[in-house]
């Protein structure tokens, strides 16, 4: 069996919630040589899908997939660095790391990235830079960078630019999203928001449940 066709049927196992199969499929791809497959790896290992979740053994093989050139495994690794789960806490290698993750083509490291500016998790805060990472994401299709260079706009009083922004976003079937979005606009009394804010509430509903 090829690479490819080890992590496309890793995929259906976990779909069909067969997660110690979903690993030997990984395992086959990674033994393969796909990068891919180390990164499924460590996924299964940090969110427990056929194993008891071991955040270490997580961080190891997302390093290992990172060494041979997987964004994702940049990324996650990055997540764990910034929130110091299995590795120590340290925002500044979280920083590096979703940086390369960026310069390889990954669009949501770029929103980390702003979001990292905008809240100073990891140095002083920049929201120039943060509005920067924003918008090169949004305009690349990323949702999260739609919705959250939205929240800026709206903050600039920008509203037309901010809903068709938001519009952009709320048209993706991430799970969790929607959820997000309804959240943070909750608290809004401006009548085309509200309107959104219910869109989002209606859309997370079905969406629920899937990771």
């Amino acid at each position: 069996m090829s690479a490819a066709a080890a992590l496309a049927t890793g995929q259906l196992l976990l779909e069909a919630g067969e997660g110690g199969q979903a690993i030997e499929s990984f395992r086959m791809a990674a033994r393969a040589g796909d990068a891919r497959g180390l990164t499924m790896l460590g996924r299964a290992a940090e969110r427990g899908w056929g194993m008891v979740p071991d955040a270490v053994q997580a961080a190891g093989w997302y390093r290992r997939a990172a060494a041979a050139g997987d964004p994702w495994a940049m990324f996650n690794l990055a997540d764990l660095y910034l929130r110091g789960e299995g590795v120590p806490r340290d925002p500044a290698e979280a920083t590096r790391l979703y940086a390369d993750a960026a310069r390889r083509g990954l669009l949501q490291a770029l929103n980390m990235l702003g979001r990292l500016a905008e809240t100073g998790a990891a140095g002083p805060r920049d929201p120039s830079a943060a509005l920067a990472y924003y918008t090169a994401s949004a305009e690349r299709g990323d949702p999260w960078g739609q919705f959250n260079l939205s929240r800026h706009l709206i903050a600039e009083g920008r509203l037309p630019e901010a809903l068709d922004w938001l519009d952009r976003a709320l048209g993706c079937r991430i799970s969790g999203f929607h959820a997000a979005v309804a959240e943070a606009l909750s608290g809004v009394d401006h009548p085309d928001l509200c309107r959104r804010a219910e869109l989002a509430r209606s859309l997370a509903a079905p969406l629920s449940g899937r990771d």
